[in-house]
């Protein structure tokens, strides 16, 4: 069974890693606001990086900002149970790797999730402990500038 605080099989010692969930709307700007904090670079946290079958965005980087796979893949690794969420999203598959959460966790390291409510949901379903945090845009100004800033999504 999977927790927040994950068993360390060597030791046996209970790992300091916890769960930070962040399933706004887009472009809230909870990305640039987490970064601020210095967490990753001290090596304090770290953002979970999703499997997903869109392509990738102009900058994308595999393995940086996505793991990009195609439906095949995805499904097998649903069949496989290696996901500790996954969901379908505006016609693609999203999922949050289990394994390379356990091993973040276990190095004592917070994980924060951008992931949507469906995301969110599953995780809190599994991991009632874990802490989810909702950041909003300062207005619904904002929030058009940076989405239509952004250049990434269809107008509707």
């Amino acid at each position: 069974m999977f927790q927040s605080e994950i068993r360390n099989q060597e030791s046996q010692d209970f790992m300091p890693g916890k769960l930070f969930i962040s399933p706004p709307p887009p472009a809230p700007g909870k990305t640039s606001l987490a970064k601020a904090t210095g967490g990753a670079d001290a090596g304090t946290w770290a953002f979970s990086v999703s499997h997903t079958t869109r392509a990738p965005r102009p900058g994308e980087q595999h393995g940086v900002h996505y793991y990009f796979v195609n439906q095949a893949q995805f499904d097998e690794m649903v069949t496989a149970d290696r996901f500790l969420e996954h969901a379908k999203v505006f016609g693609n598959s999203y999922g949050t790797s289990r394994a390379v959460t356990e091993n973040l966790l276990r190095q004592g390291k917070s994980v924060i999730f951008d992931i949507d409510w469906q995301g969110a949901r599953a995780i809190k379903e599994k991991m009632p402990e874990a802490v989810s945090i909702f950041i909003l845009p300062p207005s619904r100004a904002a929030l058009q500038e940076r989405l239509t800033g952004r250049g990434q999504d269809a107008p509707e």
